[in-house]
């Protein structure tokens, strides 16, 4: 059918009338927003008007430091956040049942044995298998990527293979932490190490999992410094043969249960729609777990903390959940997905903070165009932080299944890259290094967002 060209009167007409739909549009959207404004102010004072964010954060940390997975650390903090949940006024407190896998990390040793002896600074990585008894002793293959293995895979066989790969930001490097054994061993090399997965630090180790895949040899992996893996890298270009003993006592047992935490502030109209913040309680057991990711669960419990002493109840359920095991199998995100599949849709939001909180932060955002203007206009209510304006990357490895399964509009609190990895998954990762002002200022803004999400006339839109 062929569609008849409008008049210029027409067009004009068209362009008047979509004009003042935009206008009452906007109109509309700002008239429920100016409501909110008095308490997102409120929000904002008392988050940022102390450190109790801060000082509870501190607590978590120098109590149970690290809470690897299976590990005692993490049900000790468990039940910490049950009972201080309870006492902050936080309702339907509870947990949910999660099984995970328990890997101990038992004596771990490096040195160069050959030109001459040096230790060298080593980190087991997460899942890995130990060395066969008394250790291994073996010459050295530097490697700068996988292809550049493969084309050295003669040599392969018997050798420690060395990635040492240059930092090229975490998602683009990880790689060679989760996959190096698994292609190593595929050309018989004895053992994995990976050059640490971050910014040059204090010759300080990273670690993280390695995984093997099903019916495939699995050989020792872990993370060396950044300026050990490159002392040997210019021993090896000299053409001086390094030989390195390497000793891990790792082992894998049976897996055991843990839990999710979740506590909430039900909604006054609609608790049956859901606005989900979430952090990860456990972390690796190295250092204490403060950027990675006890403050992401102090400032989103932080924010429903806020509310119930304010006495701010919205529309919609706030749900703060500390999820398990996000760093060594993501078993909390999986088991909350089966609990919840029915009530996916129900989820009007998912905001997740696992990035830290170091200055100068911001938020991402992943939905529709309609939902992304709202947050937009949310966003002003920020103004008081100095927050530059939201962006894109939204998400969070915990809250993804809910959200894929209930096409779920996603937030991120997304802090400095540059200072969060050159910690991440290490020893140094401890609360000294985070501002008090940090965390209240993510606090505040998540306490905002999700307060005006949760208040809003209608739901964020699909």
């Amino acid at each position: 059918m062929r569609r008849m060209r409008p008049s210029v009167y027409g067009l004009l007409a068209l362009v008047a009338g979509a004009a003042l739909s935009t206008v009452s549009a906007q109109t509309t959207t700002h008239s429920w927003l100016a409501p909110l404004r008095d308490d997102a102010t409120r929000l904002i004072k008392a988050a940022t008007s102390d450190d109790f964010a801060w000082q509870r954060l501190a607590e978590l940390t120098d109590t149970f430091g690290g809470r690897l997975s299976g590990s005692d650390n993490l049900d000790r903090a468990v039940e910490w956040a049950v009972l201080t949940m309870k006492a902050d006024g936080l309702e339907n407190v509870h947990t949910e049942r999660v099984m995970v896998p328990h890997w101990v990390r038992g004596r771990e040793a490096a040195e160069i044995v050959d030109p001459a002896k040096n230790p060298v600074a080593v980190l087991g990585l997460g899942g890995g298998v130990s060395t066969p008894p008394g250790g291994l002793d073996a010459e050295v293959l530097v490697v700068t990527s996988f292809d550049d293995l493969r084309s050295k895979a003669a040599d392969a066989k018997g050798r420690i293979v060395l990635y040492n790969v240059p930092y090229n930001g975490y998602s683009e490097t990880v790689t060679y932490r989760t996959g190096g054994a698994r292609v190593a061993a595929q050309y018989g090399a004895a053992a994995a190490l990976v050059r640490s997965i971050g910014p040059l630090g204090l010759r300080t180790t990273h670690t993280g999992s390695v995984t093997y895949p099903p019916g495939q040899p699995q050989i020792p992996a872990a993370a060396i410094s950044i300026e050990d893996a490159n002392r040997i890298a210019r021993l090896s270009a000299r053409n001086r043969l390094v030989r390195m003993r390497l000793i891990l006592e790792s082992r894998n047992e049976p897996d055991v249960e843990s839990a999710n935490v979740v506590g909430e502030i039900r909604g006054r109209e609609k608790p049956g729609e859901i606005v989900l913040l979430a952090g990860h309680l456990d972390s690796w057991d190295v250092g204490a777990g403060a950027s990675d990711d006890g403050v992401g669960c102090i400032v989103t419990w932080e924010s429903a903390r806020l509310m119930k002493k304010l006495n701010i109840r919205p529309r919609r359920t706030v749900r703060v959940v500390l999820f398990a095991n996000e760093e060594n199998g993501l078993r909390g995100a999986a088991a909350y997905l089966e609990k919840h599949a029915s009530a996916a849709s129900d989820h009007v939001f998912a905001l997740e903070s696992d990035s830290g909180v170091f200055a100068p932060a911001a938020l991402g955002f992943s939905g529709s165009a309609a939902a992304r203007a709202a947050l937009m206009q949310i966003g002003s209510l920020l103004s008081p932080l100095d927050f530059p304006e939201i962006t894109a990357g939204g998400g969070g490895a915990d809250i993804g299944p809910i959200a894929q399964a209930g096409n779920v509009p996603t937030m991120a609190y997304l802090g400095d890259a540059a200072r969060y990895f050159v910690i991440h998954h290490t020893a140094a990762d401890t609360v000294e290094r985070i501002a008090p002002d940090e965390v209240s200022k993510a606090a505040a803004a998540i306490a905002v967002i999700s307060y005006a999400v949760a208040e809003m006339p209608e739901r964020l839109p699909r």
